[in-house]
Order: structure tokens, then C-alpha cells, then sequence
């Protein structure tokens, strides 16, 4: 009988991947040890558990209206500013943009009972009306990333006259057309049961939905990657990046986690203008001013089918799509993200 040789190669990669596992824990720092290098800020308005961040201006000032980003309800706003070059707030500011951030902060078990009205018609919509009043200026262009997509886009249906440009990345609009895995488990819990439950969806939540997107990937496939890259000095600190973010996930308060399953998901209210916010309707036709759409294709966690409905929706005329051929984080921290995808959004915000 002839015997079965093994490939030298995979002895030697095999070996080497077992000596970087052992040598790990001499060459790299906890996640928490680790400096995201951020942009300096000054926190203007507190109010809760929210802060309203502006940063500091890096160039002279090139545009009349500030920009206030709203960041997802999941996660930290980090991510946005998560590395020097690849860091979607410092293009901004080298673009000379006024930028102010929302933090929506980590909910504590008192705010179980905040709603969508609390996040837009108080936290949003009083942010708004500060930078108004310390610029000088009655309406801001407002971006929203992926879940703090969707709460701009209700907040320029329901206040329009202070929206001067909206920007959405990658925003939840229509809940059926969405064929992620986090849709299809939203589509099927009983959320009045889980939040009557437990009150505030705790981060472990968002980790499992996060860990059955892409099981493999997340489960193997990113260790693997990163124990073969452990002496690839940028490779390693891009990694620990992220890992610090996703670390630091928040919970998200029980009746605004509830209303955004059943109105956005299970019942799919926004996009057929159903939905009532505050006792107030959303009628997105009244979505009038100029509009940024961004779509990534390989989006796991929003799929592009329920972004683009958006477009079609809202009454502006002077409205814009683009869909890139990304990932959802990818399209606002990455090297593609600052050579293609901001600079068409400075350029769109420069010559409004």
C-alpha cells in the first residue's frame, strides 16, 4: 500500500500557526489597553445619559452648516473615528466641515421607558436647536449612520424646516425588503414579552445577533486570520480596534427596542407612512430638502433592499443615491471609504 504524504507546507504553516498562538500574549495589548487616537472634542450639551460632541476644527472653516451625526443605537459612535487614517470625522474636518456628534450614552435600567419621541423630539431634536443657536444658522445638515439613520430620517419628516441637508448611511427604512439575519430574528420574537421580561435589551443580545450574521467569519475565521497576521503590526492594531469597539455596546432601552421591532420590522409602518411618532405622523413625501443616500452592497447587517426604498419615498427632488461595493462597517471606516465615499459627500455637502 502506498502511503499518504503530507504537504510540507501546511506542516509549516501549521507550525507557525501554533507558535504565534503561544507568542500572542507577549506581542498584543488588551483591547482596553488600547488608544483610538480620536479626534479632539469638547462636550457643548449634556442632557441625561446623552452628550453632544464638537469637534475641533483642524482647517478653516469652508461651510456655513454644521453637520450633526447621529450615530446608531447600537454600538459606540467610536467607530466613526476609530483610526487617524481612516477616521470618517477627521476627512470632515480636513474638508473644513463643522462636525458635532450625538453619543447617545450606555441607557441605564431608569430608561427602559425612553421611546422613539424621547430619542427625536427631545435628545435630537434639542442637539439641533443648540447648534443652531451657537452657530447662528435655523437649519444643520444631519447624518445618520444605519439605526441613527432612521431616527434622522423621522426627525426630517417631522421637522423639516431644520434640516438643511440629510445625510443617511446605510439607513432601516423598509423592515420587510430586509434580508439580513438580524431581520428575519426580529420579524419572529415577541418583543412584549423579552422587554416586559428583562426591561433594556442587555449588550449579550446584540452580541448573539452579531455572532449568527456571519458564524463562521466571526466564530473562526477572524481568529484564525488574526493569530496567522500576529506580527503584522497594522494588520493586529486594526483588528484590536474594532474588537474595543464592539466591546463596548450599550444596552438599548426596552420601549424603543420594542417600537422599533414592531414598527420598523414586524409591521413595516415607516416606509408605507404609518407610523406615529409622538402622537405625530410620518409622512415622508414631507422629506423635502436635499438628500445624500448611501448604500453599501455587501451590507450584512442592512441590506441594501431596505435602504433604497428611502429614495423613491421622500419628496425631495434634489436627492441622490449611491451604492458602493462595501460592507456595512466599510463604508465609514476604511481606506475605500476615504478615497471614494467621503470625498463625493464633502463635495455634496460643499456645494450645498
Amino acid at each position: 500500500m502506498q502511503r499518504e504524504t503530507i504537504d510540507p507546507k501546511l506542516v509549516e504553516e501549521f507550525l507557525n500557526f501554533t507558535k504565534n498562538v503561544v507568542e500572542a500574549p507577549k506581542l498584543v495589548p488588551a483591547p482596553n489597553k488600547i488608544s483610538l487616537e480620536s479626534m479632539p472634542y469638547d462636550v457643548v450639551y449634556e442632557e441625561d445619559r446623552l452628550r453632544l460632541l464638537h469637534y475641533r476644527p483642524i482647517v478653516e472653516t469652508k461651510t456655513k452648516i454644521p453637520i450633526i451625526i447621529s450615530y446608531a443605537i447600537i454600538n459606540r459612535f467610536h467607530i466613526l473615528d476609530i483610526q487617524p487614517q481612516k477616521s470618517w470625522v477627521r476627512k470632515l474636518l480636513e474638508n473644513g466641515i463643522d462636525v458635532y456628534m450625538i453619543d447617545w450614552g450606555n441607557p441605564a435600567n431608569i430608561d427602559k421607558y425612553l421611546d422613539f419621541d424621547d430619542y427625536v423630539n427631545t435628545y435630537m431634536e434639542n442637539c439641533i436647536d443648540y447648534v443652531c443657536k451657537e452657530t447662528g444658522v435655523r437649519s444643520v445638515s444631519l447624518q445618520g449612520y444605519c439605526t441613527g439613520g432612521t431616527l434622522a430620517t423621522i426627525y426630517a419628516s417631522l421637522h423639516p424646516e431644520k434640516v438643511k441637508n440629510l445625510v443617511v448611511t446605510a439607513p432601516v427604512i423598509d423592515g420587510w425588503k430586509d434580508t439580513t439575519v438580524v431581520s428575519n430574528i426580529a420579524k419572529h420574537i415577541d418583543v412584549d414579552k423579552i422587554v416586559d421580561t428583562i426591561g433594556n435589551m442587555p449588550p449579550e443580545f446584540m452580541y448573539y445577533c452579531f455572532s449568527i450574521l456571519k458564524p463562521f467569519e466571526q466564530g473562526l475565521e477572524k481568529y484564525y486570520k488574526f493569530f496567522k497576521n500576529i506580527h503584522d503590526k497594522d494588520f493586529v492594531d486594526s483588528f484590536l480596534r474594532v474588537e474595543k469597539w464592539l466591546s463596548e455596546t450599550p444596552p438599548i432601552p426596552g420601549e424603543l427596542f420594542k417600537q422599533w421591532i414592531k414598527d420598523v420590522y414586524q409591521e413595516n409602518l415607516l416606509i408605507q407612512n404609518k407610523m406615529y411618532v409622538g402622537g405625530k405622523h410620518i409622512d415622508l413625501k414631507k422629506i423635502n430638502m436635499p438628500v445624500f443616500i448611501q448604500i453599501a452592497v455587501g451590507d450584512h447587517l442592512v441590506s441594501p433592499e431596505c435602504s433604497m426604498p428611502l429614495y423613491y419615498a421622500i419628496g425631495s427632488e434634489d436627492k441622490t443615491l449611491r451604492i458602493y461595493p462595501t460592507g456595512h462597517v466599510g463604508m465609514i471606516a476604511s481606506s475605500y471609504s476615504q478615497k471614494q465615499i467621503l470625498p463625493e459627500l464633502c463635495q455634496w455637502l460643499k456645494e450645498r
